[in-house]
């Protein structure tokens, strides 16, 4: 009979331990993020999920694990009628994960934009500007308040090392731009690779209150055409100008060399998407950004850098971890190709030309 209650005491003992243990611990944010985002992820597709309230808890629980809530548009609404038999044929608009692959001609921007306007997310854009690179800021945050996000709630968080060098530029309602103080840089290198580090520490501290989207973008860069709700998603990507039409994976410019964490073999791969472009929800984007900075940190351990930086690291992410949605190169275009295909029918963002001499320490 002692056995027994002795027995019966340790069962117990233990079982308290264990009450202990999950109360302790039923909070805690094992992603790194402030536990208010922590949530269970409900078992929803990528595009959809129930509709929350608009409170601040309820705001971070929708935007967290989902694109939109219900897809409801404002009555009266005017817009062309879709067609089940026209439309783009001369590109793929899906991948073969089954994620949207946006272009001109296959989404309405007054329906999407619309419809996420009822959602009213918070939008971020971060953008470094280190050295000789406020020079672009002007030109960026400009054609920015022409094109991009216009009627939506926008903040442009410019990190840069020169504060006196950032332009006033009037915003339109709903957009601001913050400025966030940032070392300098000795090598051009060090500032892409920071991206990831920024962005990262950003959210940990301070962003996953402020926005519900983060987009990363390249400073140099000027808007073209409308960049609208058509290219939020959990996880965004861009595909390259230079690799989308028929590079095959082999000779896509990931990193090769096997010791490094940003490697993928030559027989694996989707695209090759640029790193002057992407984004996504707030605590996705934590996911990547917080991967993406910890491998180049333990590259740098063992002496080495990804060939392409950021970028090998965003493609190695992005070829494990699908992204929810694939936007083409209209989205991410290059003056210095000096022409424009035929299946590119709008370029909204375009890479200015420059002498990279005059720009980038160490070029």
């Amino acid at each position: 009979m002692n056995k027994l209650h002795s027995f019966a005491g340790v069962t117990g003992f233990f079982a308290l331990v264990v009450l202990g243990l999950i109360y302790v611990y039923r909070d805690r944010d094992f992603t790194g993020l402030p536990s208010e985002l922590n949530r269970p992820q409900p078992a929803v597709s990528a595009a959809l999920c129930p509709a929350g309230g608009t409170s601040a808890p309820e705001r971070a629980h929708r935007f967290s694990r989902c694109d939109v809530g219900d897809l409801l548009m404002t009555p009266g609404l005017k817009y062309e009628q879709p067609s089940t038999l026209i439309g783009r044929t001369d590109v793929n608009s899906v991948t073969n994960w089954n994620a949207p692959l946006v272009w001109e001609g296959t989404f309405d921007p007054v329906i999407m934009d619309d419809i996420y306007k009822r959602e009213d997310p918070r939008i971020a854009v971060v953008v470094l500007a280190v050295g000789k690179y406020t020079q672009f800021l002007k030109g960026f945050l400009e054609t920015g308040e022409k094109y991009f996000f216009v009627g939506f709630r926008l903040t442009y968080y410019i990190y840069t090392d020169n504060k006196e060098n950032v332009p006033r530029i009037d915003m339109s309602p709903g957009h601001n731009v913050s400025i966030k103080d940032v070392p300098s840089a000795k090598r051009w290198q060090d500032v892409v690779l920071s991206k990831m580090k920024w962005a990262m520490v950003s959210i940990e501290e301070w962003l996953y209150k402020e926005a519900d989207y983060v987009f990363m973008m390249d400073v140099d860069s000027v808007f073209r055409g409308h960049f609208g709700a058509e290219s939020l998603g959990r996880l965004v990507a861009v595909l390259h100008r230079g690799y989308y039409r028929d590079t095959k994976r082999h000779d896509f410019p990931y990193e090769r060399r096997r010791e490094s964490t940003a490697y993928i073999p030559a027989e694996e791969g989707d695209y090759y998407y640029t790193a002057a472009v992407w984004g996504g929800l707030v605590d996705d984007m934590y996911k990547l950004v917080k991967k993406c900075h910890e491998n180049s940190e333990e590259d740098a351990k063992n002496g080495l850098e990804a060939v392409w930086q950021e970028e090998s690291h965003l493609n190695k992410y992005f070829l494990y971890n699908k992204p929810t949605k694939v936007l083409s190169p209209e989205y991410l275009w290059s003056d210095y190709e000096g022409w424009i295909p035929k299946d590119i029918k709008v370029v909204r963002i375009s890479q200015l030309l420059k002498n990279y001499k005059e720009v980038r320490p160490n070029w």
